[in-house]
């Protein structure tokens, strides 16, 4: 039987390759970001358990967004975006040595994290989506004609580049915040295309990749690193949640959760909107810690300085970079409901089922991998 070498399996082809998210004609990050790519088929990390367990495998998800006021501020990270022509302003930092200098276009009137009186992160945010830059900045007060902040980070949404290791941005992670915010526009769409970013009490002190920055003093084997990614466990029931938390949930299998501060038990970072059902987003307290599991991304690294992550054939069913008679089996086993379905569905019929064992069988007999009806 025949076995595809590897560089014939992995697929940059964009009918394969997921369709990223973006923000008006900009993406937010490339599609093959790590950001972006499904992790529903990764191993689970060898300290899952004990991370739950740190982090609360009985308390449930939060969502740090939603819509009307909190203590008179809106509720999330808010953002905005800005054209091309905006007026750029110079910015000075607490920690100026990790802080990219600007200057920011990040209009003086921007909104920020928690309202103009708050005593917490103050984030700011705004996309040039003209350029496809993002500007970021945490602690910010807006001067006259300036910024005072406690550090700022500036990034192409058109490259996978990370900021220099160990370096922080306006996150512990040293990661930035807008790709990971759950945005309202993205759920009623159907589909969130990215990991979602979320805070637990005690980290360690160390990170892993994509993250550059940590913020602990702890060295105990059952405290996540920054950047640790999780997920949904597969077989976790999202079926009787409204559409919208649905859409969440699903994401959750799919793309999971990337850690990125330190914060409460299972917070969700999202942006505020009016539209958001705050009785629906509160449901999400149902989901215990419990239904999740760490996720070992580091078999889709391709340079430990970027965030691009490898992308792999669809009908490579185990991702180990050929299609065998391993997927034949795999397929069959979900077919029969041994495993999840997850992305066996590739004619995207809602099903596991022959048609899409007989295209893994195709791509081991020579043919293209053949995905969607």
């Amino acid at each position: 039987m025949l076995i595809r070498p590897l560089a014939t399996m992995l697929v940059v082809a964009a009918t394969l390759l997921a369709e990223g998210p973006a923000i008006g004609s900009c993406p937010v990050l490339p599609a093959d970001n790590i950001w972006n790519t499904p992790i529903d088929t990764l191993p689970v990390a060898a300290n899952s358990a004990a991370y739950i367990n740190t982090i609360g495998s009985s308390k449930g998800l939060h969502a740090d967004f939603g819509s009307g006021t909190w203590d008179g501020a809106p509720i999330g990270i808010p953002f905005v975006t800005v054209p091309g022509t905006t007026p750029k302003y110079p910015a000075t930092f607490t920690y100026q040595s990790e802080s990219d200098p600007g200057p920011y276009a990040i209009p003086l009137n921007t909104p920020i994290e928690g309202g103009p009186s708050s005593s917490g992160d103050r984030h700011v945010i705004a996309v040039d989506s003209d350029n496809c830059i993002l500007y970021e900045l945490y602690s910010a007060y807006p001067q006259n004609g300036s910024w005072q902040a406690g550090s700022g980070a500036i990034f192409n949404l058109k490259s996978d580049a990370l900021r220099p290791d160990t370096w922080t941005s306006t996150d512990a992670a040293g990661l930035p915040i807008f790709p990971g915010l759950v945005r309202y526009d993205e759920a009623a769409s159907g589909a969130i295309r990215h990991a979602i970013r979320f805070t637990v009490p005690q980290t360690k002190k160390a990170h892993v990749w994509p993250a550059r920055h940590d913020a602990s003093s702890l060295t105990g084997a059952a405290y996540p690193p920054m950047g640790q990614r999780f997920r949904l466990k597969a077989s976790f029931d999202i079926s009787g949640f409204p559409s919208e938390v649905q859409v969440i949930l699903t994401a959750l299998k799919k793309y999971g959760l990337i850690l990125a501060d330190n914060g409460s038990s299972w917070y969700l970072s999202g942006a505020p909107d009016s539209r958001w059902n705050n009785d629906n987003l509160h449901l999400l307290g149902n989901v215990p810690g419990s239904a999740f599991e760490a996720v070992d991304v580091s078999s889709l690294m391709v340079d430990p300085n970027s965030g691009q992550a490898k992308q792999y054939s669809a009908c490579d069913l185990n991702h180990d970079g050929s299609v065998n008679v391993l997927d034949v089996q795999l397929a069959v086993n979900r077919i029969l409901g041994l495993t999840a379905c997850l992305t066996a569905d590739l004619n995207g019929d809602g099903t596991c089922n022959v048609i899409d064992l007989q295209r893994v069988v195709n791509v081991v007999l020579g043919q293209p991998c053949r995905v969607g009806p």
